[in-house]
């Protein structure tokens, strides 16, 4: 059913690095306490493909989720989505065909992508989509292939896209009432789309995910009536912020805040309890206890996920968006059609996603946000003394007709940041050449065996040292507890610095010493980090972490008993086995100085001093 919803999103990958991924269906899955479940499709094995550096953008997010629009067509007129009359529609020679789309998911699969939803307009107005859903579930890498539709032709199609490998089905809905279902999407069909959501339950998707567009007015009042409906239905009923398009005449009174669905929520269901959350999911899930399904609410104008975000999108006539709200596209169709190749199109794809930003354009809920979202203005007076303009990103001189920019781009010829490339040793490598945050590619970087050290002090009182070594500290040991703390955060590293690669770790050993004199006002405990890993990229940001959780760890432990604590001098005490060798370099003797020689050349011949300054 609606666009509008098929084109909701946002969402980062689970920071993995595997080269099998297995996808199993969970039996007798009737009590779910989370909203991304695997479902009816059978066990999948994905095999590895060439390794390729992941679709990350500038803020270190992972994209593997790709969402296509088949048809700018519908078959329903939602108000919120669509004018009564229709919207003008492309010929249907500039929409992707069918092998061109099998084209461009290999290629995103290529670079990481293992996820696909087909959306629309209406994807199921395709003649082929059975055949679509074939091609791109046999692409090698792809491990689920879905579809969000409005769920009118479900009981005549849905058999015959299960055999073509549909893994997943969300259905858009509305209204639970006939009359009032109607007069949104201007037709009838309320009873074949819950005939059609009963279908898929029978054949075995579970859940099914039902997107409701809550608004205030029309349908806030059915928000228990939907959770009843999961009472005994393995489907997750998800609440979604009315959003800003195109077409839609944004009104802030249209808008049902999350705060104020979820409220409607704990009243009704006083027992209602939050659900564990998943790694890139839009939806706060619900569970009533004793409920087959659950509910969940997207607020993506109120409490945006962008900060998660692993999503592209792709429309009908090919064109690349890397955000829902962004105005900016690639066409990919293009570049297909005048014979581009796959790393060309590798090419573009990344260039856009390096124009992503932090978080979505879209008109917020509050003035308070509105206001937060104002550029400041620049003082004139640094301009000047910025002179530097940064080059752009490099594309295919054949393929840069191919960009299009919305109204919201803007050139940008001077930054006020100190990098300078003309000094090598100034150069700060995760800033790009404007100035932005990014992730450092290291694709072309060899696999080393990488060993770091990193230490840390904590200074601590003579009573806290005295009960240290007597093993008498109130909370228990808390030596063993940091040495885990200090594991457990170097292998934890890549998800707690934003810009950091994930590393496969080899070994981490974390030592926690105590000051060998008595001490008996107290002195520095040493805490140490090694960690070794064999990558691409150096182990010291996780040999940093490590001794770093463990001195908190160990501060947490003893708080009680000292207030007077301190963390000092965190650094990297050694490093090895990346292009610059070893780190500190090592110490080189000093030269030999030759001793002055005080020996007569010849027998009875005495010495004269030749070093006159001296005298």
């Amino acid at each position: 059913m609606r666009a509008y919803a098929n084109n909701l999103g946002s969402l980062l990958r689970p920071q993995f690095n595997i080269n099998t991924r297995i996808q199993t269906q969970v039996p007798g899955y009737g009590r779910r306490l989370h909203s991304d479940a695997p479902n009816v499709a059978p066990a999948k094995v994905v095999p590895a493909t060439e390794a390729r550096p992941p679709l990350t953008d500038l803020l270190g997010r992972r994209h593997d989720y790709l969402r296509i629009s088949l048809t700018e067509r519908c078959n329903l007129r939602c108000q919120y989505c669509m004018p009564a009359e229709g919207v003008p529609l492309s010929p249907r020679a500039s929409l992707l065909s069918r092998d061109e789309l099998a084209h461009v998911v290999r290629v995103f699969a290529a670079l990481g992508v293992r996820k696909v939803r087909l959306t629309g307009g209406e994807p199921t107005l395709r003649a082929d989509l059975a055949d679509i859903i074939q091609d791109i579930s046999s692409v090698e890498g792809i491990a689920s292939v879905s579809i969000t539709t409005n769920g009118l032709v479900l009981t005549r199609r849905l058999p015959a896209y299960q055999r073509a490998g549909l893994s997943a089905v969300n259905v858009s809905l509305d209204s639970l009432r006939p009359q009032r279902y109607e007069h949104m999407a201007r037709r009838p069909g309320l009873s074949r789309v819950l005939a059609g959501i009963d279908l898929a339950l029978q054949l075995g998707y579970r859940p099914v995910k039902i997107n409701v567009v809550l608004m205030k007015g029309f349908n806030d009042d059915e928000i228990c009536d939907f959770v009843e409906y999961t009472r005994d239905r393995e489907v997750e009923v998800r609440f979604i912020e009315f959003m800003p398009f195109s077409g839609n005449a944004w009104d802030d009174s249209k808008l049902v805040p999350h705060r104020v669905a979820v409220r409607a929520l704990t009243d009704g269901y006083p027992d209602v309890t939050p659900a564990l959350p998943r790694p890139n999911d839009t939806a706060r899930v619900w569970q009533v206890p004793g409920y087959a399904g659950s509910v969940g609410f997207i607020s993506s104008m109120t409490n945006n996920f962008c900060s998660t975000c692993n999503r592209l999108r792709l429309t009908a006539d090919g064109n690349l968006k890397v955000c829902l709200f962004g105005a900016a596209e690639v066409s990919l169709r293009s570049a297909l059609r005048s014979g581009a190749s796959d790393h060309e199109l590798e090419h573009m794809i990344r260039a856009a996603l390096r124009n992503k930003k932090p978080q979505h354009a879209a008109r917020g809920a509050t003035e308070h946000r509105a206001a937060t979202l104002t550029p400041r203005k620049t003082s004139k007076a640094l301009l000047p003394s910025v002179t530097k303009k940064f080059p752009t990103f490099p594309l295919p001189s054949t393929l840069k007709t191919s960009i299009f920019l919305g109204p919201q781009s803007t050139n940008i010829s001077a930054r006020l940041h100190s990098s300078d490339a003309s000094d090598g040793d100034s150069v700060l490598t995760h800033l790009d050449s404007e100035g932005r945050a990014r992730m450092v590619d290291v694709g072309d970087k060899d696999v080393t065996s990488r060993v770091a050290e990193a230490e840390c002090f904590l200074h601590v009182g003579g009573r806290l040292l005295r009960l240290l070594r007597d093993a008498r500290l109130p909370k228990g040991d808390a030596l063993t507890v940091a040495q885990i703390a200090g594991v457990v955060g170097a292998k934890k590293t890549s998800d707690l610095i934003p810009m950091c690669h994930p590393l496969p770790l080899d070994c981490v050993r974390v030592s926690v010493r105590l000051p060998r004199e008595p001490c008996p006002d107290g002195g520095p405990i040493t805490v140490h980090c090694e960690v070794r890993a064999t990558a691409r990229t150096g182990a010291e940001m996780e040999a940093l972490t490590g001794a770093a959780l463990a001195a908190l760890a160990l501060y947490d432990m003893c708080k009680s008993v000292d207030k007077h604590m301190r963390v000092t001098e965190l650094r990297v005490l050694r490093k090895s086995g990346g292009r610059s060798g070893e780190w500190p370099p090592a110490a080189q003797p000093e030269p030999r100085v030759r001793d002055i020689d005080t020996s007569p050349n010849k027998p009875k011949e005495t010495f004269a001093p030749t070093h006159f300054m001296y005298f």
